[in-house]
């Protein structure tokens, strides 16, 4: 059964830098490849090559844009659960405005 992966990537473009996240889904206990991130930022809408394989860095591939993803792989699983955060929400009584 596949579960869904979230990466944490930067985009580094001059001195700007954006934190931004993607989906990768894979089967339990699978750890993600070099091309499972590539293919995530595809899907994403970059058209990148790699830069570092070792450190999971892309480069834009259109000439013109000039900016470069570093994949976070030091990323902290959510542990959150939605499901029970929502249901807790609907016990909480509501405060009318005056």
């Amino acid at each position: 059964m596949k579960k869904e992966h979230t990466v944490h990537f930067k985009i580094i473009r001059g001195s700007e830098t954006k934190h931004l996240t993607g989906l990768i889904f894979l089967e339990e206990n699978e750890q993600p490849t070099l091309q499972d991130f590539a293919e995530c930022l595809k899907q994403c809408g970059h058209d990148v090559r790699v830069e570092n394989e070792e450190q999971f860095i892309f480069r834009a591939n259109k000439p013109g844009e000039d900016y470069l993803i570093d994949v976070l792989e030091d990323y902290k699983p959510s542990t959150k659960d939605p499901l029970a955060e929502n249901l807790a929400k609907s016990f909480i009584k509501k405060t009318p405005y005056l």
